[in-house]
């Protein structure tokens, strides 16, 4: 069975152990965290304090970019745009991830605790019933604070994340 998160375009660029996972995984981008990678790959600032891993990160988006440019996944987006909330087909990346790209819509519910994009994480979350995974920890912390009824997983949990479900599962069986 396919494990699904809920995160951030950028952070699939970043973190390249997301792309080489134990098991099969898909990954649900909200769109405009998807039209965020444009910004970042234009952009003067850095997306990393070091110059060196700031010039693979822009690569690694720039790849990404490329990879949701291509003719057929960029016809699998589209069709995400027929109405609000609506999910692409799945966007192959290779045997064990696949993306799917979310036409999520912010609707100011979580508004004064969170931006727009954090909104969309979570509402995507909440609207699929699955995980977000994420590196930010003061996002984890307002969730928690403000007890939005979603799992978010640190990226640096992400092992522990893949087998969260098995583990609940052993520990509520007779």
């Amino acid at each position: 069975m396919r494990k699904r998160f809920v995160i951030e375009a950028v952070m699939a660029a970043i973190y390249g152990e997301l792309m080489v996972p134990n098991r099969p995984v898909e990954y649900l981008f909200p769109y405009s965290t998807v039209m965020e990678l444009y910004e970042m790959k234009d952009s003067s600032e850095p997306v990393m304090p070091e110059a060196g891993d700031d010039a693979h990160v822009k690569q690694k988006i720039s790849e990404m970019i490329a990879f949701f440019e291509e003719p057929l996944n960029r016809k699998k987006i589209e069709r995400a745009f027929g109405a609000p909330w609506r999910l692409s087909p799945p966007l192959l990346v290779n045997d064990n991830v696949s993306f799917v790209v979310v036409n999520s819509m912010e609707n100011a519910q979580y508004g004064e605790t969170f931006d727009p994009i954090e909104t969309e994480l979570i509402l995507s979350s909440l609207r699929e019933q699955v995980p977000i995974l994420t590196d930010q920890l003061d996002f984890m912390d307002r969730v928690i604070d403000t007890e939005v009824p979603i799992q978010v997983f640190d990226i640096e949990d992400f092992e522990y994340a893949l087998e969260a479900d098995e583990a609940l599962g052993d520990w509520k069986s007779p």
